[in-house]
C-alpha cells in the first residue's frame, strides 16, 4: 500500500518502508524501524515528485494554507526576500509552460507557483525611509533571496504533500528568465528560481519515490 497513512501508531512499518524506498537498504531500513517516527517524518521521506494530475480544481483553502507554510519556513534576519506567484489563469500557465520545455504538467496542473527572489520589495522600504540601501548590492543579498525561495518553497512542497496533493518542481522556468519575467511583469531587482505545479495526483499515474546517495 502506498498509503501515506502509516502514522506513529506503525513506527516499524512506516519507517522501515520509506527508509527502503529511499536508500534501497535493507540494513539502514532495518537499523531504524524500530526507531522514532511521526507523521511529518512520513510525508517528507516518501516526498516524490507528482506529474500527473486530475482534471479537477484543488480543495477550498488549499493555497493559502499552502503559502501560510512557505511564509512560516526560516527566513534569513527576517528579510522575507522572496516573493511567490500563484498563476491559475489556462492561458498565462500555457504561455510559461511554453517558456518551460513545454512540460505538459505545467499545462494540466490546476496551480502553477512560481517563487521569486525578491530583492525589490526590500529597495521599496528602504527608498520609502530615505536610505540607501547599499547592501542590497552584494551578490550576497541575491543569495539571501534565493534561500530564502527555495525554504519557503521547501515548507510548500511538504504541506501540500500533507493535504493529499502532489507538486513538481520546475527548474526550467529559468530557461528563458527575462521572458518569464516579462509575462509576470517583475519589477527590477527580482528573479524567479522556480515554479511549482499543484494539483490532486493522479492515482492510475502514481509517481515514484527516487533513490538518494548513501548517508
Amino acid at each position: 500500500m502506498d498509503s501515506r497513512s502509516e502514522k506513529a501508531g506503525a513506527p516499524e512499518a512506516g519507517a522501515a518502508a520509506r527508509i527502503q524506498a529511499r536508500y534501497r537498504d535493507p540494513d539502514l531500513a532495518s537499523k531504524l524501524s524500530g526507531g522514532a517516527w511521526n507523521a511529518a517524518l512520513d510525508i517528507i521521506l516518501s516526498q516524490r515528485s507528482g506529474r500527473a494530475y486530475l482534471d479537477e480544481p484543488l480543495p477550498e483553502g488549499s493555497l493559502e494554507l499552502i503559502v501560510a507554510a512557505a511564509q512560516s519556513a526560516a527566513t534569513t534576519s527576517n528579510l522575507q526576500a522572496w516573493s511567490v506567484i500563484a498563476v491559475e489563469d489556462k492561458a498565462r500557465k500555457a504561455r510559461l509552460a511554453d517558456l518551460a520545455a513545454g512540460q505538459r504538467h505545467i499545462y494540466s496542473a490546476p496551480l502553477l507557483l512560481v517563487f521569486v527572489a525578491d530583492l525589490a520589495r526590500l529597495r521599496e522600504f528602504s527608498d520609502m525611509r530615505g536610505y540607501p540601501g547599499e547592501g542590497l548590492d552584494y551578490i550576497e543579498a541575491f543569495i539571501i533571496a534565493v534561500a530564502d525561495a527555495a525554504f519557503a518553497a521547501q515548507n510548500a512542497m511538504v504541506a501540500l504533500e500533507s493535504l493529499g496533493l502532489g507538486g513538481c518542481y520546475i527548474g526550467a522556468m529559468r530557461n528563458d528568465a527575462e521572458a518569464v519575467a516579462a509575462e509576470l511583469r517583475l519589477p527590477p531587482e527580482t528573479m524567479v528560481v522556480f515554479g511549482m505545479t499543484v494539483g490532486v495526483p493522479d492515482p492510475a499515474r502514481p509517481a515514484d519515490v527516487k533513490p538518494r546517495l548513501p548517508q
